[in-house]
């Protein structure tokens, strides 16, 4: 009897689960069905209008990407920020278009406290964009507390300037540090080796140094030191200071408070945030339309980025030609692995995903050209090549390839780049890097002091020399040091032949430094200085297509994730500002991720010393 029962109940348990699964799968089916027929209405449909004297809002906290972000409902149930719904070439063609739109009367810049909410080249091609709408009569107002340098860069563009009485504009010079933890990792009992190659590869310095090296702080002095004067130029000409004069207040001020502000001539008027309002109802005509009520009057006809970006077609979409020029867009670190079918996953670019694609366009009559966008730190050496070669079989079917450099395209990011038919870059994009390491982690310290112990067998001498549970020995690091050697000379080989550089012109500009895109272009690692735009009319131009084409960008979101876009994101993500000791935590997480996300089968990476964060 009491085996039926325990049958019995385990047969009625199974059942009820079964029904249980079938009615979330039948439930998510037709959610799915619903959702695609949403979307395709959302997406026709959900046109906001824009009136007469309406004031275009820029929030500069707002998170542009390069491409469509592929969503994670999951990520978000629990607590992850939605994608923006706003991507760079959108919110370019948004300002261009706005300048010539009768009903855009003039365009606020909104800072928050936030930051910039974009990486360095892709604020260069918004300034570009703000520098069009700038050359029409319509006004640029700019409004924050408090400026950081990146913000004000935006904002100097403006025609009048605000700053709250309590704000200050930071001006105090850019600075990067490095967290070593060599005598931490020592302590804990964990033992790192390395096998690299390049003076300047100084990825593993942080594990292996308790300081920085001379070469690491060469290469990050220049690097910062010519972002900052690309920054200092950028934001002395529109306010008619020279660069010396802002030098000068970073090395002796610092912020510049109040009166101090509009003395040199970086502030235009000192104001609260109302008062700023009331100037850009001014502007639309709505001064006397409240009446007396001081609540209506803290309002102003306005229309945000994001939504003003969904009333513009895109030109080079929308044409009609059977020619297509393909923007395939490749950011995240690069790994092994992946498939076609996987290319859409956000954040990494996996080696046989983005090979996957570009064979198929290579395949496909309709497209002619195909430009890359790389935001890439690198990754996996062999995933690079993967990528490099299915690039070239693009070249040779007779297809140019053009490459646009987003905010950095180093190491790994400089190899799938390295022999495209041309190579455009913004000057602070922050390439090169072209060196080779491998790191090698003991445990066999850290086990011994919380007691644990690894035991094993082999049929060979070598069998285990990937085992992170003993040091590597001599004749291992050798090995693996003449693999790491072989990959570097192969890189070499490809920038070489790809630039059309001397092999020892290369070894001396190579040794994994890093390099700024105006230094690149001087070096003649990438041919012209330009975004995204410049890039798809270069890649046209080299097809011989004149005007006719049309664009498509790849990878192409699925209408299921056009629902979970439309379902879960906000109208535009911004970023968020963080107090120092919660920026260094995340920033800490931050790599901790991209290591995990390494998988190269010989443990050999192309990879960017670190991330430049400018604060």
């Amino acid at each position: 009897m009491r085996q039926f029962l325990k049958y019995t109940l385990a047969s009625l348990t199974g059942s009820i689960l079964f029904f249980l699964l079938m009615g979330f799968l039948l439930t998510l089916g037709a959610m799915g069905l619903v959702g695609v027929l949403i979307a395709g209405v959302s997406r026709d449909s959900d046109t906001p209008t824009v009136e007469k004297d309406t004031v275009l809002v820029y929030d500069l906290s707002t998170l542009i990407p390069d491409s469509p972000e592929a969503l994670d409902p999951g990520a978000v149930v629990l607590g992850g920020q939605p994608p923006s719904s706003l991507t760079l070439r959108q919110a370019v063609l948004a300002l261009e278009q706005a300048a010539t739109d009768d009903r855009i009367t003039a365009l606020y810049l909104k800072g928050s406290g936030a930051g910039v909410g974009l990486g360095l080249a892709s604020q260069m091609e918004i300034r570009e964009a703000l520098e069009v709408f700038r050359a029409t009569d319509k006004p640029i107002v700019a409004y924050d507390i408090s400026w950081t340098e990146r913000e004000y860069a935006l904002a100097s563009v403006a025609d009048t300037v605000y700053l709250n009485p309590f704000g200050e504009i930071e001006m105090n010079g850019l600075y990067a540090e490095t967290m070593f933890q060599a005598e931490a990792l020592d302590k804990l009992g964990v033992g790192v080796q390395v096998t690299r190659v390049g003076r300047y590869k100084s990825a593993v310095e942080p594990l292996i140094r308790d300081t920085m090296s001379l070469e690491e702080r060469e290469q990050t002095q220049r690097l910062l030191g010519e972002v900052w004067q690309t920054l200092l130029a950028s934001t002395a000409a529109p306010r008619g200071v020279s660069v010396q004069q802002l030098q000068t207040i970073a090395d002796t001020q610092g912020f510049l408070f109040g009166d101090e502000a509009t003395t040199a001539n970086l502030a235009d008027e000192i104001a609260y945030e109302d008062e700023v309002i009331a100037a850009l109802r001014e502007i639309t005509g709505e001064a006397d339309a409240g009446n007396g009520d001081h609540g209506n009057a803290l309002d102003f006809r306005q229309i945000s980025l994001a939504r003003y970006a969904k009333t513009v077609e895109d030109p080079l979409i929308s044409r009609c030609s059977s020619n297509q020029v393909a923007l395939v867009y490749a950011e995240g670190p690069i790994v092994d692995g992946g498939s076609s079918g996987s290319f859409t996953r956000s954040g990494v670019i996996a080696a046989n995903a983005l090979a996957g694609q570009l064979r198929q366009l290579r395949q496909d009559d309709d497209v002619k050209a195909v430009v890359l966008r790389v935001n890439s730190p690198g990754g996996s050496a062999t995933a690079s090549e993967v990528i490099l070669r299915e690039m070239q079989l693009v070249q040779e079917a007779g297809k140019p390839v053009v490459v646009s450099m987003g905010n950095v395209a180093a190491s790994g990011g400089y190899w799938i780049a390295s022999q495209a038919d041309a190579i455009l870059a913004q000057p602070t994009s922050i390439t090169g890097s072209i060196g080779v390491y491998g790191i090698f982690l003991n445990l066999e310290d850290l086990g011994t002091k919380v007691g644990i112990n690894w035991e094993g067998v082999k049929t060979a001498e070598l069998a285990d020399i990937f085992s992170s549970t003993r040091p590597k020995t001599e004749a291992e690091l050798a090995i693996l040091q003449r693999a790491v050697d072989t990959i570097y000379d192969s890189f070499l080989d490809r920038v070489a032949v790809g630039r059309n550089l001397a092999l020892p012109a290369v070894a001396e500009l190579a040794q994994g430094r890093v390099w700024s895109g105006q230094a690149a272009l001087d070096l003649g690692l990438v041919d012209e200085l330009g975004g995204v735009n410049h890039a798809l009319s270069t890649a046209a131009e080299l097809a011989d297509l004149g005007e006719d084409w049309r664009l498509r960008e790849y990878p192409e979101l699925g209408e299921w994730q056009w629902f979970l876009r439309s379902f879960f994101s906000t109208e535009a993500a911004r970023a968020t500002a963080y107090d120092p000791l919660t920026a260094q935590v995340l920033q800490f997480v931050d790599e901790t991720q991209l290591i995990r996300s390494l998988n190269d089968p010989r443990g050999i990476y192309a990879l960017m010393p670190y991330r430049l964060m400018v604060r």
